[in-house]
């Protein structure tokens, strides 16, 4: 038995990273899963961002466990996309319990990251994007009376600035701090009104997490190359973490052990927030 057998799940960047991570632990724990992505290279971030094999190859990998999968490219900018995609989940599985608004990238080095580009792609990915789901699953949710739970991924940039040179004042960077600030209100919002429906709504707030969104040689490149002594440094002196360390938090915070959590940041940083 897995503590999520009957469940239904939608992930939005499922395709790697930490939303791979999260279907694959989901799908392993009884959940029937849908991974959304962009499977495509988003313009004005440097590094190779998720393509199509990705996709399927983690669709693949979610089979493996038996439950239902759907892998649908999917376009968090687009709201219509994103309404259409939900409408499709719902269709297949009969319900969304699960929703783990995780897509995102990070624009704020590169040749672009001085583009207005890499502002606007950075807030229609991680704030856009993450109300078009959330307001494309709540209905729903309300309606068939299951409860359910909602985890959108932050980051320490909700709460902390991170730009220690004029240059990182760029609009991928700011971009990014601004999306995942707003986030929290959309999290405290969203809560406030589907609790009383049986719907948790919260945030998981992760450091640094070992994906290609900082392996990678433009990050090394523009930002750790010459940061400070103690940029981002944490209490347990610990360097990126796996994707699977923020799932485990993810996981807990969808379960029933979590069913009184709602409204709330669990952080995942080692302690950089207390530096």
């Amino acid at each position: 038995m897995g503590r999520f057998d009957g469940k239904k799940a939608l992930i939005t960047g499922g395709a790697r990273g930490q939303g791979r991570s999260h279907a694959l632990r989901l799908a392993r724990e009884g959940a029937d899963v849908a991974i959304l992505d962009i499977a495509a290279q988003v313009e004005s971030v440097a590094y190779p961002t998720s393509t199509p094999e990705d996709l399927e190859a983690t669709a693949a990998e979610l089979e493996g466990f038996g439950g239902k999968v759907l892998a649908i490219t999917c376009d968090v900018r687009d709201q219509t996309a994103v309404e259409a995609a939900v409408a499709e989940v719902e269709d297949a599985f009969g319900a969304i319990d699960i929703v783990l608004a995780n897509a995102g990238v990070m624009a704020s080095y590169g040749d672009k990251k001085h583009d207005m580009a890499a502002w606007d792609d950075s807030v229609a990915i991680m704030l856009n994007g993450v109300y078009y789901t959330l307001r494309a699953v709540t209905p729903g949710m309300i309606e068939r009376g299951r409860g359910g739970a909602i985890v959108i991924t932050g980051s320490t940039s909700s709460y902390i600035g991170v730009a220690y040179k004029p240059e990182m004042l760029n609009p991928g960077q700011m971009g990014y701090g601004a999306a995942k600030s707003g986030v929290l209100s959309l999290m405290r919002n969203f809560a406030m009104v589907l609790g009383k429906h049986g719907v948790r709504v919260n945030t998981v707030i992760p450091a640094g997490v070992a994906t290609k969104m900082i392996r990678n040689e433009f990050f090394e490149a523009d930002l750790a190359g010459d940061a400070p002594g103690g940029w981002m440094a944490n209490v347990m002196e610990h360097g990126p973490v796996e994707p699977e360390e923020i799932t485990n938090a993810v996981t807990w915070l969808c379960s029933d052990e979590a069913r009184f959590v709602t409204g709330q940041s669990l952080a995942v940083d080692m302690g950089t927030m207390l530096l």
